[in-house]
């Protein structure tokens, strides 16, 4: 698959999960206190229920075209520290890794009814903060030149 062909589909992809993670924690989070408790908890499953359905699909694609993007920079990757934008791509894979394993946590947890409320909010303040480490990396790596 071409390149451009993959990064379009990982930003496609981003856009989906950022989006949500930005709506869950600046959004959701910030009407807490203004909405009564019942109607919070009908609206978090039904965005819940919603975002089971979407989030694996959205998932699979950003990763398996971030996998095929990495490829593409294979020799770079070998070598991570020899540049900056190595450097920062490591990094970004070492965030997006993180994240992975949030989202699997987070499965893993719901399967067995453990995931409360305070999991939820600290796995997605979690994401948030890796996924504005993920953009700005993303974003400094189109200055650099490898």
């Amino acid at each position: 698959m071409s390149y451009s062909v993959l990064i379009t589909l990982h930003l496609f992809a981003a856009f989906i999960f950022v989006g949500t993670v930005f709506f869950e924690v600046l959004i959701l989070e910030g009407i807490r206190k203004h909405v009564a408790r019942d109607a919070m908890r009908e609206v978090e499953s039904a965005i819940g229920k919603r975002a089971r359905q979407i989030m694996p699909w959205t998932l699979l694609v950003l990763y398996s075209a971030g996998i095929g993007m990495a490829w593409h920079y294979r020799s770079i990757l070998a070598h991570p520290f020899d540049s900056s934008f190595g450097t920062l791509l490591t990094i970004k894979i070492v965030l997006a890794l993180s994240v992975l394993g949030h989202f699997i946590t987070a499965m893993v947890l719901g399967s067995k009814g453990l995931l409360k409320t305070r999991y939820v909010q600290r796995i997605h303040i979690s994401v948030f903060t890796h996924m504005v480490g993920i953009v700005l990396l993303a974003k400094a790596m189109l200055y650099l030149k490898w």
